[in-house]
């Protein structure tokens, strides 16, 4: 048993650093997306979160998801219990 979750452990630990940036993403969007959303409370759950984090940052839609799902992959973002996502990094720590 002990060797199955040394090696299961093993395997997530590469997965996360395997997560790359989304591609045509640059790391200043992903320093605004950071900033924007700590600016609305570190969380993003609803449409009311993810609007104003497009507006301040001039993302889209999907950018904002694509850098979200690399938060969470690469272990800067955990996911919340009502469906959403919360920062763990930066300003949210």
């Amino acid at each position: 048993m002990m060797r199955k979750t040394v090696f299961a452990g093993a395997c997530l630990g590469l997965t996360a650093a395997c997560a790359l940036p989304p591609q045509g993403v640059s790391t200043q969007d992903i320093a605004a997306y950071d900033a924007a959303v700590a600016s609305v409370g570190c969380e993003l759950v609803g449409e009311s979160d993810y609007l104003p984090v497009e507006f301040q940052t001039g993302l889209t839609r999907q950018q904002a998801l694509d850098i979200t799902a690399y938060k969470l992959s690469s272990g800067g973002a955990e996911r919340l219990s009502n469906g959403g996502v919360k920062l763990t990094t930066g300003a949210c720590a």
